[in-house]
């Protein structure tokens, strides 16, 4: 299933702001960690890996990870970053996955089924390759942001949209799939997963000063993303 948002196009850009932005570096990372916990001698599959910063933090955590995603300028620099023998992927989210059945004990989908309108497929694969009882993290866009962010439209549609969006300093846009989240929950539920946990977490309180806006630093609730412990029943 192609995703229209190209990462080929800033895959650099993307890579160098997902680094240290309060986003990436000091909200959904630290907070699916968490999630993950205590993952030393666990197979993990990094789902849509982008260039490596969650795969090097489990790998050094004492996973084994591999990893994949849809753009080749990510893999390129997911490969550099873990090293020649790294095993990263170009694969596609909503299409078979090249990995054989049972084979992770967990898998962790950070910031990646927005970009699809149906996640059936998507969600039968990935239970494929996970262990009979394997976890499934991930995150996604908070349902709220759409209708917050496009005042005026509707909540309860299955919508496609396209956000600006600033990498290093340069433009790009993102083009995702709102869905609210009965249908959120629906389509986990339905995939044959357990629910262990809905999450929506405040951002790393040791993140640097400069990188977290004034008006939120005395905030402990932040919503931004949206974040799932499952459970392959």
């Amino acid at each position: 299933m192609p995703q229209e948002s190209n990462y080929d196009d800033f895959a650099k850009d993307y890579a160098d702001e997902n680094e240290f932005s309060m986003l990436n570096a000091y909200y959904e990372r630290p907070a699916t960690l968490e999630l993950a916990g205590d993952v030393a001698d666990r197979n993990i599959l990094d789902i849509g890996c982008g260039a490596g910063p969650l795969a090097e933090q489990l790998t050094s955590r004492g996973a084994t990870v591999s990893g994949f995603d849809t753009s080749q300028g990510m893999v390129e620099l997911a490969r550099q970053r873990l090293g020649g023998g790294s095993d990263i992927k170009v694969a596609t989210l909503g299409e078979q996955l090249p990995y054989e059945d049972d084979s992770f004990d967990d898998a962790i989908a950070s910031l990646v089924f927005h970009y699809l309108p149906d996640w059936s497929y998507a969600l039968e694969e990935v239970r494929r390759v996970l262990k009979p009882g394997g976890r499934l993290i991930m995150s996604v866009n908070h349902p709220i942001l759409y209708p917050f962010n496009h005042r005026g439209k509707d909540y309860f549609q299955l919508t496609q949209y396209t956000d600006e969006v600033t990498f290093n300093g340069k433009s790009a846009e993102l083009t995702y799939w709102h869905r609210p989240l009965h249908e959120t929950m629906t389509a986990l539920i339905s995939a044959g997963f357990a629910i262990e946990r809905v999450w929506e977490p405040p951002y790393d309180k040791d993140a640097p000063e400069g990188v977290i806006p004034e008006e939120l630093r005395e905030r402990d609730a932040f919503l931004s993303f949206l974040f799932f412990s499952l459970r392959a029943n």
